[in-house]
């Protein structure tokens, strides 16, 4: 057994046993404790890391990170907060910017509205128990919800919103999840390195009662933060 493999045995015990958050001793510190070089202790942090029981925050530290469950499935409402919190965890979401512009074409044919129809172009990053876990830009027609950049400071959900103001059921047309290599808009947003693999999951909700498309969203999501959990048809 190599001296890393060793640190990261013992270290990987205790912090399965620390809240998620704790911040993880440094490369420094692990040296001086294991009587290592940096390079070991380096090596042990990465290791810990690719294990994805630490996250590693830009300009801030490496903490400790527990994974949660973001279940995709029929019959469920396509709320980032909803299914975070049915999960175990206390999402919280920060609004970026929310623009008034005209519709991209493809944006426009995948709501079905004309070319150039006004739409709000809504940019916000989202966080898992305090921790950056998501970022991400969605689109919707401005005469859905003509208020939401004043009921965005109300409410950060967009499913109740929409359920609450507009009237309609959201549900999942269809969604598309892959693993990507995060590109360095997402990963600022993220709190990663530009490269860092990602979930990169795209979807559109219509409404539950009359089928129309409602909202297009494409949201970048840390790997480490989330384990995306597809399930089809009946269980």
């Amino acid at each position: 057994m190599t001296r890393s493999t060793e640190i990261v045995r013992v270290l990987s015990d205790e912090l399965t046993r620390l809240p998620s958050g704790s911040r993880v001793a440094s490369e420094a510190d692990v040296g001086r404790r294991f009587g290592v070089g940096r390079a070991a202790a380096r090596a042990a942090l990465e290791e810990l890391e690719r294990r994805m029981l630490v996250s590693r925050i830009q300009g801030v530290g490496t903490f400790t990170r527990r994974r949660v469950d973001y279940l995709v499935a029929p019959g469920r409402a396509p709320s980032w907060s909803r299914t975070l919190r049915e999960a175990g965890a206390t999402p919280r979401t920060v609004v970026l910017a929310c623009d008034e512009v005209p519709l991209p074409d493809d944006v426009a044919a995948a709501l079905a509205c004309a070319a150039g129809t006004p739409g709000f172009r809504l940019v916000r990053r989202s966080f898992i128990d305090g921790m950056p876990a998501a970022w991400g830009v969605e689109w919707l027609a401005t005469s859905l919800v003509p208020e939401l950049p004043a009921a965005l400071r109300h409410e950060e959900s967009l499913d109740a919103i929409l359920r609450s103001t507009a009237r309609v059921l959201p549900e999942r047309a269809w969604t598309r999840a892959s693993m990507e290599s995060a590109p360095e808009e997402a990963s600022t947003g993220l709190g990663c390195r530009p490269g860092d693999p990602a979930w990169l999951i795209a979807s559109l909700a219509r409404d539950a009662v009359d089928g129309r498309p409602l909202l297009s969203t494409e949201r970048w999501v840390r790997a480490d933060a989330v384990r995306v959990v597809v399930e089809l048809g009946e269980g």
